[in-house]
């Protein structure tokens, strides 16, 4: 009943990146690949990484519409099947690499395996209600302002269902664009940002080759905030090894005060086995700090945070464990609201402290 719709919609892929925020995974934003990559890719923690080191590339813009008109081909197409097959669960079994290509995943070629991904964003992103929209890679507003606008109002036409459109930035590239521009981008439908800080102490940003400064971190923020974007900022405890620990709490604070993101999301630094200060770490030239030392550090920022919004621990990578075994902190999307919850924060962090530090385990492969 439904064979030739799923035949068609083997017709159609689009280009994914390798990562997103949790909180778009989340809500299975739908995942529209702008530029390709990371345009710094020289962070000591992470080093482009996430993109196999590949080489920054812009995306012409009707190359990014036509992934648009694929993703809508693919939207119409499943929308017919559900239609057909009496709802989405029941499409959802379309979806699926034995009925559409007789073959078992690890069996698929390098076009069917695009070609499903796109099928599953697509599905899942329709299933949740089809309201959010995350632009990769790792800077889409690097873009130019008028192009990344145009991007921006095609989805919105092209999908009226969408409520929230949202990217990665990076700071420098935002304490540079104007604020003209940012509340045009603003206007033209990008809500909300993410971006990675890690740090507002210079020393920091310095030693791990950021490529940006406390003072650049403070406009480029401030310039979001004005320009009426809601703001994710991330943080990387122990990003300072034992040497710098407490400037790089007490100075990430003062950076997040003159900010006031909406969001303060923490990961803390975790080696990453292909990156310089892994090699670093491994040679005795950092020091890693242990799970307690992680909390003290948290514990100083925070009691110098003076902001008014919500600090989130949800990632895996905030490992440590309360008494009953379970995560020390709330890990979903929303946080904990400040200043209100101020106080709970500082009180599990001591919770923490006192839990043998052989309980709080890094969940990370490469660490075991």
């Amino acid at each position: 009943m439904v064979l030739s719709e799923a035949e068609d919609l083997k017709r159609y892929s689009f280009e994914i990146g390798a990562i997103r925020p949790p909180s778009e995974g989340g809500s299975y934003s739908l995942l529209i690949r702008a530029t390709r990559n990371c345009p710094w890719s020289k962070c000591k923690f992470c080093y482009g990484t996430p993109y196999n080191r590949e080489k920054f590339q812009m995306r012409p813009v009707e190359e990014i519409k036509e992934d648009i008109q694929s993703v809508k081909h693919i939207a119409d197409g499943i929308t017919v099947i559900a239609e057909k097959l009496g709802g989405m669960d029941w499409a959802g079994k379309v979806i699926d690499p034995l009925f559409l290509y007789e073959k078992d995943y690890g069996e698929l070629n390098e076009n069917e395996s695009s070609n499903l991904q796109s099928l599953v964003n697509v599905y899942n992103w329709l299933y949740s209600g089809g309201r959010t929209v995350f632009l990769q890679d790792a800077n889409s507003l690097i873009m130019r302002p008028s192009e990344l606008i145009e991007v921006v109002r095609y989805l919105k036409e092209t999908f009226p269902s969408i409520e929230r459109v949202t990217s990665y930035a990076r700071s420098k590239t935002l304490s540079k664009r104007s604020l003209e521009d940012l509340k045009a981008i603003r206007r033209s439908g990008l809500l909300r940002l993410h971006v990675g800080l890690e740090s507002g102490d210079d020393d920091v940003l310095r030693y791990v080759n950021k490529g940006v400064t406390a003072e650049e971190q403070v406009l480029g923020g401030i310039k979001a905030k004005e320009a009426g974007f809601e703001l994710s900022e991330y943080i990387m405890p122990g990003l300072g090894g034992k040497k710098m620990s407490e400037q790089h709490a007490r100075n990430t604070a003062s950076v997040l005060n003159e900010i006031d993101p909406d969001f303060v999301r923490s990961r803390p630094y975790t080696p990453n086995p292909l990156t310089p200060l892994f090699e670093e770490w491994t040679s005795g030239n950092f020091e890693l700090l242990s799970p307690h030392g992680y909390l003290r550090e948290i514990k100083m920022m925070v009691e110098d945070l003076k902001f008014n919004g919500r600090l989130c621990f949800d990632h895996a990578m905030n490992f440590w464990r309360g008494r009953d075994g379970r995560p020390l902190f709330r890990m979903d999307y929303s946080g904990y609201k400040f200043p209100e919850e101020k106080d709970e924060v500082l009180d599990l962090i001591e919770e923490g402290l006192k839990i043998e530090e052989s309980r709080h385990v890094q969940r990370i492969e490469y660490l075991m």
